[in-house]
């Protein structure tokens, strides 16, 4: 089928929720996907952040072979050994004091069930989190995401939160005040909100502040976690130790996955019956997620992900007023808007993604990216800001 054809159909069958780029996309192959016509396009987007390892990586597809020939999937009725070696991979790769794992399905699904044991472990309601934060569109997670045009719709029904300047540790004091605050949730980098990052200072005393109110501190690493930034979760980064990180996207390099992670002490108050999903820890995406792990550290490729921020960050500095972010996560910053630089790029065959500040694109590169590669982006995107006058 041709683009217009399959336009034409998931417009006459599916729920218009989407505003889709104008392709149609048919195969991948490292930090490469390719439409129907067989256009090749550099994808520094990944799909909203997920192919940590590149487009049909060996190592995952033929993970995913050999595990179709034994089990697809059964429910968490019964035990697994490959749900089993998952979590064991998963707990050793994240940081020391979060030893258990419940697994799921996607980002919303791991922030809900998040919240949902902060409030029972602590027996408090109320949450906050940060303007400018995103963290899902399921009502729960849409409760805490700081954007207003998601959650407008939907205030008289949204559990209550108070909402924070990101980087403002007064105004987060004054929140955690309330006697009713169960957890302070937020993305260490705000993804959407542009790759924001704050300093150092911010997040120790954050978590300084949590704990002298006895409040939970959930670091939501769906985008910056499993590598990305350089280091498996960014809270390295900050010398920070929060009681609950929320992974996806990357987990399971395109085979839907997410995790909630927590310390022993939370989970030591979960009872048989209080979480749940039927398809969460599911034998293909356990398959996946051990695969990726394995070859992110086997082939090191955390440490790439510096190298690669470095090497970017050189390619464009004539070009952007300013690099956010960190590791393979980050946001040009232009002084004009980014959206046709966007547009321009995809023509050029290259895809980025957008934000919510209106002169950020946001790019994601898998840590498998090559140096000739990056400097494919860096000289397409030279070559459109220099011929449209971008």
């Amino acid at each position: 089928m041709d683009v217009a054809m399959i336009k034409a159909l998931e417009e006459q069958y599916e729920v218009p929720a989407y505003n889709r780029w104008p392709i149609a996309l048919e195969r991948g192959e490292g930090t490469f996907v390719f439409d129907v016509s067989g256009r090749a396009y550099l994808d520094f987007y990944g799909g909203h952040c997920v192919v940590i390892l590149g487009h049909n990586h060996p190592a995952v597809t033929q993970a995913l072979e050999a595990q179709m020939k034994k089990l697809i999937f059964y429910s968490n009725m019964v035990y697994s050994s490959v749900r089993a070696q998952a979590a064991q991979k998963l707990v050793e790769s994240a940081p020391d004091h979060l030893t258990r794992v419940f697994f799921i399905n996607s980002g919303a699904e791991a922030n809900e069930n998040a919240l949902k044991l902060a409030r029972t472990f602590t027996g408090r309601t109320r949450i906050v989190a940060v303007t400018e934060g995103f963290h899902g569109r399921t009502l729960g997670a849409l409760a805490v995401t700081g954007i207003e045009k998601y959650r407008t719709p939907y205030l008289d029904i949204l559990p209550e939160t108070t909402f924070v300047p990101f980087g403002d540790l007064e105004a987060a004091e004054q929140a955690l005040r309330q006697e009713d605050v169960a957890a302070f949730i937020l993305e260490p980098i705000l993804s959407m909100g542009g790759m924001q990052e704050a300093p150092v200072s911010y997040y120790r005393e954050l978590e300084r502040l949590t704990r002298a109110h006895g409040t939970l501190l959930i670091f939501d690493e769906i985008q910056s976690g499993m590598g990305r930034t350089g280091t498996f979760s960014a809270s390295t980064h900050y010398g920070v130790k929060p009681d609950m990180i929320t992974l996806a996207k990357s987990l399971g390099n395109g085979v839907p996955m997410a995790a909630l992670l927590v310390t022993e002490r939370i989970a030591a108050t979960v009872k048989p019956g209080d979480l749940g999903t039927t398809f969460g820890g599911g034998m293909l995406a356990c398959a996946a997620c051990i695969a990726t792990l394995e070859t992110i550290h086997q082939e090191r490729l955390m440490e790439r992900a510096p190298y690669i921020q470095q090497q970017i960050t050189e390619g464009v500095r004539d070009i952007v007023t300013r690099v956010r972010g960190r590791g393979a996560m980050l946001g040009l910053e232009f002084d004009r808007p980014a959206h046709p630089i966007a547009e321009a790029l995809r023509e050029e065959g290259v895809l980025v993604g957008g934000s919510f500040h209106p002169h950020v694109l946001r790019i994601l590169p898998p840590l498998t990216t090559s140096d000739k590669e990056i400097d494919l982006f860096c000289t397409t995107l030279r070559k459109v800001c220099t011929a449209n006058q971008l």
